[in-house]
């Protein structure tokens, strides 16, 4: 059977001016054979492209890519702000240029409207062949990435907003130099003021100047990826058979050992090898506290070495690192399209061609029944319309909120992994928390012992043996109560574990149980001695874990967990905002409305094992609830998987969990609230982007087609409509969110 091997490569793509440019090249790319997913951005001008190394090659997509009129290049570390910034550098002159040419065509305006009749105007700049020079090179040097892309577009039978922009100026052109002629052919003789040269030389300057303001305020909704893009050190101190070298963090190794100095961010994720030292995590947990670092810890790439010298060992390639992983996740939640964006790609790709019969139709009125066949009015009339009308607003109406959502989200460690999430997790009327490291902070600690049979030592020191093989969290609280006595452990064997309810070993012949009274008492082992402990632990919030060495119950331990310091604020924001707040656990009723009472939650779901967490949210749905779920990512994936959205608590080590829609790299539970308000402002501020687009061409082209608005005034009024949605979407990067009054760190 033949092994289908699939690839992704991110180009970054120049040319594109408008929703019909990122709709046509996702259309075409997604009709090319092996080619099975692509996601356009018009914002960051990107494309994403799944495909089949089988069919299709790179080369031959970027080639498709530039068949239609624009560049394509392969997204490398650093080229895309290299590509931004010699774009406005090359902008930024071309505009400078325009408007040193239009300058003398706008004095020579002065000489049209009586109102600024007192301004004198030298007869040079009215002569036609004089504004002839100067709109020239500014219609066909300066306005020829326009020209380029009304073919490419035209050539695909996909018009965009070039076609429009082609269409206007050269009209005004064109019958500026028939003007001209006439001009020279009846004498020549003094000074003609009725071309439109200004008309066309305007609009291109005008709209190249809101390209290039439209270009430097893009460049600021990117700002949180770039933020942590540059955390990323270039180098790093590696040694290499004795000697110390730098050598770029591209060409770093797995197990290659790395020379960390005081002061320095650590380049790689890897594991100490020498030396201690304090590291900085507050960019990867939200703790301001520097965690000390010894042999054996891990360390994390971008976060910053305090005080010691330490040597470690690289455990990560450089794509698998947290810091990377976070990258990957912001960057595919900026480029995928939520559901709200379907709207505008239906509006953009029929607008053009409407825009263009209007433009026709208003000519026509204006020739022949307004104006007694004056064309230069009926053209004045139509450029306009056709100017005014471009979908560039339209186009950055969507990506352009989501960008500034998802990553104001990015600065404070919230991770969505779809856009879609993005836009719909406002509307979770209820929020499930597990217990376990999600409310609390699942390190338990072991406060009670109660033996029945044998010496507490020797009982711990069995109970301890037993849990070295386990993973749960109980199992290292006992392990360190063990470790606090100088307990030396003994060997075990045949460990087995049966998720939410306990451990089975063996030790020296002895067979352990180690769970809870319910499990144990399936296994036949008498429980009844423990059950009168049971309430008087659980009343203080302690989880009991009961131990049976040969099917007879030896003694009770007794853990308790503390409640994160934010979940109280949390749960209040949660409460504020309306939303129903429900604790769910495989703890015991009593010991679980403890913990649910210090958190503040009224509603608890007490005595679930963990395959029946996805049923109790099954069942919570059936009451019409939608239901954001919030687990630690590991026991909780099937709930997670379940609920209409899900949000994992992460450690840093394992960002990119698959269970969760969204991750909370701080383990910091005020960013659940807080979440939820970017949810419910960035979709409010993609609405406010749409309905302001299509209100401005709705009360704009009926202006046009009355002849209220001159061809200049229509292009700067298109130039400004694209900056203000912008800024309307920069907007969220300042937006007020439920107060954070945690110890943790604010931001990455």
């Amino acid at each position: 059977m033949r092994t289908t091997v699939k690839e992704q490569v991110v180009l970054d793509i120049g040319g594109m001016t408008c929703a019909a440019c990122s709709n046509r090249i996702e259309k075409v790319l997604s009709r090319f054979p092996g080619v099975t997913q692509v996601r356009i951005n018009l914002a960051l001008e990107t494309a994403y492209v799944s495909y089949t190394i089988e069919e299709v090659t790179t080369t031959d997509i970027i080639h498709k890519v530039e068949a239609l009129g624009y560049t394509a290049v392969i997204q490398e570390r650093g080229t895309l702000r290299k590509l931004q910034s010699q774009n406005l550098a090359r902008q930024k002159k071309e505009v400078f240029l325009s408007v040193l040419l239009c300058l003398p065509l706008l004095w020579a305006m002065m000489a049209h409207f009586t109102f600024t009749a007192f301004v004198p105007v030298p007869s040079l700049l009215l002569n036609p062949w004089i504004q002839f020079l100067l709109a020239t090179p500014i219609q066909f040097y300066y306005g020829m990435a326009f020209y380029k892309g009304a073919y490419y577009a035209m050539r695909n039978r996909s018009p965009n907003m070039d076609v429009l922009v082609i269409l206007g100026t050269t009209t005004a052109y064109i019958y500026s130099v028939y003007l001209s002629i006439l001009w020279s052919q009846s004498s020549g003789a003094g000074d003609m003021n009725m071309t439109y040269f200004e008309t066309s030389a305007f609009l291109i300057t005008f709209i190249k100047l809101g390209k290039w303001l439209e270009a430097l305020t893009k460049g600021r909704t990117g700002n949180a990826l770039e933020k942590l893009a540059n955390l990323q050190v270039k180098t790093a101190t590696v040694l290499r058979n004795g000697v110390e070298i730098q050598i770029p963090i591209e060409a770093i190794h797995m197990d290659d050992v790395i020379r960390l100095k005081p002061g320095e961010r650590v380049p790689i994720d890897g594991e100490v090898l020498s030396g201690s030292t304090y590291v900085d995590q507050s960019m990867m947990t939200g703790e301001s506290k520097a965690v000390y670092k010894a042999q054996g810890d891990l360390l994390f790439g971008a976060t910053l070495n305090k005080t010691g010298s330490v040597t470690y060992r690289v455990n990560k390639k450089l794509e698998d690192t947290a810091l990377h992983q976070i990258i990957q996740l912001v960057s595919k939640a900026q480029s995928t399209k939520p559901p709200i964006q379907r709207v505008a790609d239906v509006i953009s790709e029929f607008f053009v061609g409407i825009v263009i019969i209007i433009a026709f139709a208003a000519f026509i009125i204006w020739y022949i029944w307004l104006t007694s066949q004056d064309f230069g009015i009926a053209m004045q009339v139509a450029v306009s319309v056709l100017v005014i009308a471009c979908p560039c607003a339209l186009g950055l109406a969507t990506p352009t909120s989501i960008m500034a959502g998802s990553g104001r989200a990015a600065e404070l460690g919230i991770l969505f992994k779809r856009s879609e999430q993005l836009e719909r997790l406002h509307k979770a009327d209820t929020v499930v928390f597990d217990k376990t490291g999600t409310l609390t902070r699942g390190k338990p600690v072991l406060t009670d012992m109660i033996v029945f049979a044998g010496e507490e030592t020797l009982f711990l020191q069995i109970v301890a043996s037993a849990e070295t093989l386990s993973e749960h969290p109980i199992a290292a609280a006992i392990l360190e109560a063990a470790r606090e006595r100088d307990i030396t452990l003994l060997e075990v064997t045949d460990f087995t574990t049966v998720p939410g309810c306990g451990i089975q070993a063996k030790i020296g012949g002895n067979i352990v149980m180690i769970g809870n009274g319910h499990w144990l008492k399936t296994n036949k082992v008498d429980v009844v001695l423990g059950l009168g402990h049971v309430s008087d632990l659980e009343e203080t919030g302690k989880s009991v874990i009961f131990a049976a060495i040969n099917g007879t119950l030896t003694g009770l331990l007794a853990v308790t967990d503390q409640v994160r310091d934010s979940a109280v604020q949390a749960v209040r924001a949660l409460n504020a905002m309306g939303k129903e707040v429900i604790m769910l656990t495989g703890d015991g009723e009593e010991a679980a409305r403890v913990i649910a009472k210090k958190a503040g939650i009224q509603h608890v779901i007490a005595g679930v094992l963990p395959d029946g967490k996805a049923q109790v949210i099954r069942e919570l749905k059936k009451s019409h609830k939608r239901l954001l779920m919030v687990g630690d990512g590991i026991n909780d994936a099937p709930a997670l998987a379940t609920a209409n959205y899900s949000m994992a608590l992460s450690n840093g080590t394992d960002i990119a969990m698959e269970a969760a829609d969204i991750t909370i790299i701080h383990d910091n539970l005020m960013r659940i609230p807080q979440a939820i308000q970017i949810s419910q402002m960035t979709i409010k501020n993609i609405k406010q982007n749409l309905a302001g687009s299509l209100i401005y061409n709705a009360i704009g082209i009926p202006i046009a087609m009355a002849g209220m608005l001159m061809p200049y005034l229509a292009g700067a009024a298109m130039a400004l409509s694209s900056v203000t949605v912008i800024l309307n979407a920069l907007r969220l990067q300042k937006m007020n969110l439920p107060r954070d009054r945690t110890q943790g760190g604010e931001s990455i």
